[in-house]
């Protein structure tokens, strides 16, 4: 059982993971009346409304970053936030949402490399058997869901998202040890919105003709996804090392081949019912402590 301690940590990660895993169902539905530009800046510019709110209500005080955490902040806004949600929206165009949570989940691979050489946080046994568990579940996902249309653009914008999403993390991590986690997630994702500002006229033009399901999708993806899951992470990042908590989400793919069979009507084969288990096991090695030997 969770000590009590733990229990707000365990409860954030699994907001984050359903809903970023229903991020990429929304996005599915909603990318085709609205194109990935304007559609980054949209969703971002709710998020970072709702967490000036919550910032508000929250009554965080403000703590001035230094030249390096603003460099940093800037590192995360404009990869994680701005590059990563035009890469996510243009890749789902050419692929389905649930082989798209698999390709962009190479990102925790990623982060944990970073991680290990950039923050010391070295390649713990089970966190490497962890990787390479998950690892093996993503691709059974993958070879389940092999005719799904996979194209060439789709599999690059893909992980173009997976390297940015990696790179905000390990950037994020060491913002986090001074700074509040809502003012950093407040931050990176007003700096997103403001590198996706000359999608602005666009964005005007496309809600005009979108229909008020794909606007609802919108602002759907701005509050929960964007402002409330990216806060619980960095609730969470703020309290465990970078690698091992960008194991958790290899509970996406998983959950968004659910989410589509039940959504959208997409029926998961068998293979990727495996893969979901295999990626399960993953996480939970992934958990795993070493055990401390004490003299006899």
């Amino acid at each position: 059982m969770p000590s009590r301690s733990t229990v707000p940590l365990l409860a954030a990660v699994a907001f984050t993971v359903l809903a970023w895993a229903s991020a990429f169902v929304a996005i599915r539905a909603v990318g085709a009346d609205l194109s990935p530009g304007p559609f980054a800046l949209g969703r971002l510019l709710v998020g970072t409304a709702v967490l000036a709110v919550l910032l508000v209500l929250a009554r965080t005080p403000w703590v001035a970053p230094t030249g390096r955490e603003w460099a940093l902040l800037a590192v995360c806004g404009v990869g994680w936030f701005g590059v990563y949600n035009v890469a996510l929206n243009a890749a789902e165009r050419h692929l389905d949402a649930g082989t798209t949570a698999m390709l962009v989940n190479v990102g925790p691979i990623l982060i944990a490399v970073l991680a290990g050489l950039w923050l010391g946080e070295g390649f713990p046994r089970w966190l490497v058997t962890g990787l390479a568990v998950a690892f093996g579940g993503v691709l059974l996902i993958g070879l389940a869901t092999r005719g799904a249309g996979t194209d060439v653009v789709g599999v690059l914008l893909c992980l173009a998202a997976a390297a940015t999403y990696a790179v905000g993390v390990v950037a994020q991590k060491p913002v986090l040890r001074r700074l509040p986690p809502l003012q950093v997630t407040a931050v990176a994702c007003a700096v997103g919105a403001l590198c996706c500002l000359p999608w602005a006229a666009a964005l005007v033009t496309e809600l005009g003709a979108a229909p008020a399901g794909s606007v609802a999708g919108l602002v759907y993806l701005g509050v929960v996804p964007t402002a409330l899951a990216f806060s619980t992470w960095a609730y969470a990042l703020a309290r465990t090392d970078a690698g091992r908590l960008g194991v958790t989400t290899y509970l996406v793919p998983p959950l968004v081949v659910l989410m589509g069979w039940l959504l959208l009507g997409e029926v998961p084969p068998a293979l990727a019912v495996l893969g979901g288990a295999v990626c399960l096991a993953g996480v939970a090695l992934s958990r795993r402590r070493e055990r401390v030997r004490t003299p006899a």
